[in-house]
């Protein structure tokens, strides 16, 4: 799921920044969070500064959802104004300027905005999530760069995570236990052992997925309640198979509704495959609940072993892009190679947006991408501000600065 030039998630939600936070935030969900101390503080001398910086701010309420890029002069978002009803839209960066444009006729029509996939270097895919009358959506449309055609062959049925290696090696999850691969020619149907929830491809025939499962060891208790446990798989070119994946278990008592499961799994550059997850429970019902847990593995080539921690406010916090010096975190974090947690800083909005100087102010990344060929990230999302009488979201797409 995560590459060097791709990064296509939506991460988990991990607070809100205000004014007295100078430093930025990143999530693909999540925002910046006060810089005060505990988990999240920031090293006192960081080995790196980065800075969002503002590429385009629109004039009007709403959020980008999404955004990649083709080359340093083609590069699209996807966007939602929200006046009334949700109204969703692309922007496009021709080299010069930005301009809005409306979504391909190819696409049909769609609640939900539609989703941006980079599927190799030559063409992006725009694909529906569901259409007007609440059906799964299967109207794809293709950007060669000069034009938006319809994909002729898209998956039939709903379709979950997106992951391709190329235009000839693309994986999707359609079901709970399904996936669809594109050869080129033909799109195939595997069952997966167990429930599925993420995708990360780190070859052709090296493709992993993680979820969990309801049945096997660790599955039941001496009551009879069920406990849910980890569960990954691995496609070797051939077919999907189990992979032993490490339990996860409250200790006595054990809470109400325990449940555990892997959320996310990621392909970093040389192989290496992290997966993420959590164990939880139904909160709430006792008094002296422990907390949850984090679950966070690597595969060293033959089985899953725990990731050694990071450091501050990287320790709980799962990669949405990796670069030549490191990782970055959701939340706005970055992780280097030598093992600095950085805070990723970002601006206020001018007041010419409406924000006032009293203004809160918090930025939401949905997605960041790497534009081919550079050393160059984009991040797309909102300012979410709130101020008396008139909160306001701003649709942002932010670049990244860096200093030495």
């Amino acid at each position: 799921m995560v590459a060097v030039a791709v990064v296509a998630m939506v991460l988990t939600a991990a607070g809100c920044g205000t004014d007295s936070d100078p430093a930025g935030s990143r999530s693909t969900g999540s925002a910046d969070t006060a810089g005060s101390g505990g988990r999240d503080a920031a090293p006192k001398t960081p080995a790196v500064s980065l800075t969002w910086e503002f590429e385009h701010i629109a004039d009007f309420s709403g959020e980008f959802v999404d955004v990649a890029a083709l080359a340093e002069d083609d590069i699209w978002a996807v966007g939602t104004e929200k006046n009334g009803d949700t109204h969703a839209y692309l922007l496009h960066y021709d080299g010069t300027q930005w301009k809005r444009e409306p979504l391909p006729g190819a696409l049909g029509t769609s609640v939900y905005p539609p989703l941006l996939e980079e599927v190799g270097q030559e063409a992006l895919w725009l694909r529906a999530q569901t259409s007007e009358d609440g059906t799964a959506g299967n109207r794809w449309a293709r950007w060669d760069g000069a034009r938006w055609s319809a994909v002729p062959s898209p998956p039939p049925g709903s379709s979950g995570d997106f992951e391709a290696s190329g235009p000839d090696d693309i994986w999707v999850l359609d079901g709970e236990q399904s996936a669809q691969h594109w050869d080129g020619t033909r799109w195939t149907r595997s069952r997966l052992p167990y429930h599925s929830s993420d995708l990360a491809v780190v070859g052709p025939d090296d493709v992993w997925a993680v979820g969990s499962r309801s049945t096997g060891p660790g599955t039941e208790l001496s009551y009879g309640e069920r406990y849910s446990q980890p569960a990954s798989m691995h496609w070797d070119g051939t077919s999907w198979k189990s992979v032993d994946t490490p339990q996860a278990r409250f200790e006595d008592p054990i809470p109400p509704e325990p449940s555990a499961g892997l959320g996310q799994v990621f392909a970093l550059d040389g192989g290496d495959v992290r997966a993420y997850g959590n164990n939880g429970f139904n909160h709430g019902e006792v008094e002296n609940e422990p907390a949850d847990e984090f679950i966070r593995l690597r595969w060293d080539g033959s089985k899953w072993v725990e990731q050694d921690p990071a450091p501050g406010g990287c320790a709980l916090r799962t990669p949405v892009g990796q670069d030549d010096e490191g990782l970055f975190l959701d939340g706005n974090w970055y992780l280097t190679d030598g093992g600095r947690c950085v805070k990723i800083k970002r601006h206020r909005l001018p007041l010419s947006t409406g924000a006032r100087k009293g203004s809160n102010q918090s930025l939401w990344l949905k997605e960041i991408h790497r534009v081919p060929g550079t050393d160059e990230w984009l991040g797309a999302g909102h300012v979410q501000v709130n101020q008396s009488g008139d909160p306001f979201g701003a649709p942002v797409v932010v670049r990244l600065k860096r200093g030495g």
